[in-house]
């Protein structure tokens, strides 16, 4: 099982080497070549945020991170934000409340807490996926509809991708089941490179963010219907028929990429990286019953396409080919060489991050320490490798205490 996302690799593409295979990644993956289908803003000229998946605790870890950006004055230099499963809903919220944002001449909103950091504390209060998958079984309607209409009451009320800001560019990002391939929802268009593309989408916001977050298997799957004639003649490759653009079948966005790399790898030369994943720890008597066996291999599948992908990003920050940061929930933080960190004791975040990946009520102190976590770490990474004149955040976390 350890080398599970090693073994699906080889039996997907042959017995080809890791490296070799992400090689190929790097130069042939279709998203990003599906680029230049976008607007053809300058190559590489882009900041991109990405914010991973992993239900309320990379919802909240992301909260910590968009308000130290904010002291920094970074928010409005980002050109993208690229978000899957749990990191959808910060972005969606994010993305909606973008033109309420008062930012002054530093670039700092100062009702950043206000418009977007207080809704979805209050959404974290909200017992989400035991109802839905409860009345989704039991009467009409899927769970995904019921995760959908919570949204919708909780955050985005009625909202639709067309509410979103033109810039900077929120990207959505779901998995198609049919093609095997990224879907992703913004503002301009919804798009499956393989499948095609729909222009100025009416679809609702909350609908997107409940396709990028329908974790698999039981919040999955989330079925779309669309008429044929809503898609751009032309826009897609060998998929570009009727029986895949007539209903279209998502999964959580995590399933294809789970740190939403993909959208902004091509056009984005800084990349930030916020990741609120979890880790599957070792077992020595895993469960062997079909449901909990089934989670755990889902889990195993997530943590090692998780770890390619980080290794494809700090590889290229090595190589200079990007620029940027990662931080995560599992972070060391004393491995940033940064002056003047926050105290954050290395076994009480890991406690953090073995919160569950669960969209079920969060109590407001758990909440606060996730957050302060997340504005500690990003903290830590910001100034260590983007720019070491960024001030420090004089010992002062946002919440009262610390992430203990």
């Amino acid at each position: 099982m350890a080398n599970l996302g090693r073994i699906l690799i080889v039996l997907v593409l042959g017995e080809e080497t890791e490296d070799q295979v992400m090689s190929e990644v790097h130069k042939n993956a279709p998203v990003m070549a599906g680029e230049n289908c976008d607007d053809q803003r300058a190559m590489n000229s882009e900041i991109a945020l990405c914010l991973s998946g992993g239900g309320y605790r990379a919802m909240l870890f992301h909260l910590g991170a968009l308000l130290r950006l904010n002291e920094f004055g970074y928010l409005p230099k980002l050109n993208r934000i690229s978000s899957v499963s749990g990191g959808s809903i910060t972005a969606g919220v994010l993305g909606l409340h973008w033109k309420n944002l008062e930012f002054d001449k530093n670039g700092v909103a100062g009702n950043l807490m206000e418009e977007v950091i207080e809704p979805v504390r209050a959404l974290a209060r909200v017992d989400i996926d035991g109802p839905a998958i409860a009345k989704g079984v039991l009467w009409f309607g899927s769970v995904s509809d019921r995760v959908e209409g919570a949204y919708d009451k909780h955050l985005f009320d009625g909202a639709t991708l067309q509410d979103l800001p033109e810039e900077p560019r929120f990207v959505i990002n779901a998995t198609n089941l049919q093609s095997r391939s990224l879907f992703r929802f913004s503002r301009p268009y919804i798009w499956d490179w393989r499948v095609g593309k729909i222009a100025n989408p009416q679809v609702k916001l909350a609908r997107a963010v409940a396709a990028s977050s329908a974790f698999p298997p039981f919040l999955s799957p989330c079925e779309m219907e669309f008429d044929v004639s809503d898609w751009v003649a032309g826009s897609g490759a060998e998929l570009e028929i009727p029986e895949y653009r007539k209903k279209v079948i998502l999964t959580d966005g995590g399933v294809y990429d789970n740190l939403g790399l993909e959208t902004a790898w091509k056009s984005s030369g800084t990349i930030l990286v916020s990741d609120g994943g979890g880790e599957t720890p070792a077992d020595p008597e895993p469960d062997t019953d079909w449901a909990r066996q089934t989670k755990r291999v889902l889990d195993l599948v997530d943590y090692q396409v998780r770890s390619l992908r980080k290794r494809q990003l700090i590889a290229a920050y090595e190589r200079g080919d990007k620029k940027g940061s990662y931080w995560g929930m599992r972070t060391t933080l004393t491995d940033y060489k940064a002056p003047n960190l926050l105290p954050a004791d290395e076994s009480k975040t890991i406690v953090l991050a073995n919160t569950p990946t669960r969209l079920t009520d969060t109590p407001d102190h758990l909440q606060e320490r996730i957050i302060n976590w997340g504005y500690a770490v990003s903290d830590a990474a910001m100034r260590a490798w983007v720019d070491a004149t960024l001030p420090d955040p004089g010992g002062r976390f946002p919440f009262a205490g610390s992430v203990g």
